[in-house]
């Protein structure tokens, strides 16, 4: 009986956020977008915009699929969180055109939630419950990047690239409503024989998400009757945000490298509890370490998401502390494909949450390493 009350809360609760979106930036607007791709980027705590060279760089920095400049790159992930209730997949693909001058690519995203329940007609006219009333919806999100990458600069020395992001997004709850949206990336990559740079402006148009409601009139009376306003249309913007990061190789043999990287995630949409917290700029960091065995194995780890929050046990004194996600991972290179997982704390070190993601990506026909 509790465990239908309290979705019965959840979903009037859902059902009022919709009703009360309005055409405003919004703090952590199409957050599916910041998910991540790939275990590799995962087992690394996210720091990957100076790094992403295949197939993967269509999101974190479109400037990397330069790189991919001699066969066709691909890559695929599917990830379950909270247990299976939030399905995660990833696809993408890079493609050199112009004699690899110039790379197109291709990444489709989407993060669903099923079976939720829908308890809009579970109370009667009489004040009844009736649980057979009890039905139940999906909620998606999708995002389809189309993405361009080409060299400035192509030395032995030194290399530098740019690239650029048109996204489309396209999401929808249940029957209830739906909404589309565009917007635009751009990205800068700087790399040496040893280290390497790397920026990423993300939403520089501002991306906007057009929402319709399709509520039907028994759903509007229902709405009305429980103090719910009945939406019709609405507008939510996606303030721009820049990452900033660099990387370094240490080549301490042959067959060993060791490669690290930090990035900066700086947002303008308002006061974030990051590690740098302010209005209206908030920075969080990534860091992230991978150890490369002989091109053919591959140990990670990052960290990521520090914040502050109050002590576990502490609800009289209100102290506060600093939390922050960690995570681990590996990667197997068997010919042209690298299969690669990643262990993610979604919550915190104190209270873990955890989650195993896996994903593979490849060449094809690939004729030299980067």
């Amino acid at each position: 009986m509790n465990y239908i009350k309290s979705l019965a809360f959840m979903a009037l609760g859902y059902f009022g956020v919709l009703s009360n979106v309005k055409a405003q930036f919004r703090t952590y607007s199409n957050e599916f977008l910041n998910i991540g791709a790939g275990a590799r980027a995962l087992g690394m705590g996210g720091a990957q915009v100076a790094s992403a060279t295949d197939a993967t760089a269509g999101y974190w920095n479109p400037a990397g699929l330069a790189y991919v400049n001699e066969s066709p790159s691909f890559a695929a992930q599917h990830a379950e969180y909270f247990s299976g209730i939030g399905k995660y997949d990833y696809l993408a693909g890079a493609f050199p055109v112009s004699n690899g001058q110039r790379t197109l690519g291709l990444t489709m995203l989407r993060f669903g939630v099923d079976d939720i329940p829908n308890t809009l007609f579970l109370v009667n006219p009489d004040g009844s419950l009736n649980y057979n009333n009890i039905t139940s919806f999906s909620s998606a999100d999708y995002a389809f990047l189309l993405s361009y990458s080409q060299f400035i600069r192509n030395d032995d020395d030194l290399q530098i690239s740019f690239g650029g992001n048109a996204k489309i997004i396209y999401r929808k709850v249940g029957t209830f409503a739906n909404a589309w949206g565009a917007g635009l990336d751009a990205g800068l990559m700087i790399r040496a024989h040893k280290w390497s740079v790397g920026i990423m402006a993300k939403d520089i148009t501002t991306t906007y998400n057009a929402w319709k409601f399709h509520f039907t009139d028994a759903e509007k009376q229902q709405l009305y009757l429980t103090d719910n306003d009945i939406p019709i249309k609405s507008t939510e913007s996606t303030a721009p945000s820049l990452l900033i990061g660099g990387a370094y190789n240490f080549e301490f043999s042959e067959k060993f490298h060791l490669s690290t990287e930090a990035s900066m995630n700086f947002t303008f949409d308002g006061q974030r509890n990051t590690l740098i917290s302010g209005k209206p700029i908030s920075i969080d960091p990534h860091l992230g370490l991978e150890a490369n065995i002989s091109d053919r194995v591959f140990i990670r780890a990052g960290i990521a998401n520090f914040q502050r929050a109050l002590k576990d046990g502490d609800t009289l004194n209100l102290q506060k502390t600093w939390i922050y996600q960690p995570s681990l991972g590996a990667g197997f290179r068997i010919g042209n494909a690298t299969i690669d997982y990643a262990f993610v704390n979604l919550a915190n070190q104190s209270s873990p949450l955890y989650t195993h993601v896996f994903s593979i990506k490849f060449f094809l026909n690939r004729k030299k390493d980067y």
